[in-house]
């Protein structure tokens, strides 16, 4: 079985992407937790696990995966539902998950996870409504080209899980996206294992990181 390494579930964005991955899908998997040390750097406390001293980090036997990226192709490999059956969706799938993993800069620096806030941000920087205008003009791309109601299809998948953590931030911050978008985000919201990490994270101590 599967062990998957997460921090905080209430400011965590990178472990909740193969966590939730893991969960829809019913992929079993033991999941182990460790706090962020609280108003310093936790590098040396996960480098215990993960040999980048980062999380997520995956144990599958004597094989460690560390990245979200690298953690869903491998799951891929032997649960291929975490990608779209359709060459053409795996691809765009693909290419939105790398996106995501290396964009969208604006919108991890203004609007950092944090799945307890309930309050607007205000006023939006220019660099944060690009940001806002690249994700909307994307998943947009989603629907129309593979017909939704999810990101790459009618099934979830990892592009689905890659953009998790942007439904808590839209909420969390009360984001002004499309309707399309939207639409999007309350199904995410309404998923048991996402109302599951949130209510999880709500009941974990507030911390400085």
């Amino acid at each position: 079985m599967y062990k998957l390494w997460i921090a905080n579930k209430n400011y965590s964005s990178w472990s909740l992407r193969p966590w939730i991955l893991l969960k829809v899908l019913d992929i079993p998997f033991e999941e182990n937790l460790c706090y962020f040390e609280n108003g310093k750097s936790s590098h040396e406390k996960f480098k215990s696990f993960s040999p980048t001293g980062l999380v997520p980090c995956l144990v599958d036997g004597k094989q460690t995966v560390w990245d979200s990226l690298a953690i869903c192709e491998y799951v891929f490999e032997d649960h291929p539902q975490a990608w779209p059956s359709d060459r053409a969706a795996r691809a765009w799938a693909r290419s939105a998950s790398a996106e995501m993993h290396s964009g969208f800069t604006a919108l991890r620096r203004e609007c950092p996870m944090n799945g307890a806030r309930q309050a607007p941000l205000g006023s939006l920087s220019r660099e944060l409504q690009a940001d806002l205008n690249r994700l909307q003009q994307l998943w947009q791309e989603g629907f129309t080209t593979f017909g939704g109601p999810w990101l790459a299809g009618d099934k979830f998948s990892a592009v689905d899980a890659f953009y998790a953590p942007v439904a808590f931030r839209i909420r969390s911050y009360q984001l002004p996206v499309s309707n399309a978008a939207q639409q999007w985000v309350d199904r995410m919201l309404a998923l048991p294992a996402m109302r599951e990490w949130q209510q999880d994270g709500l009941k974990e101590p507030t911390i400085n990181h």
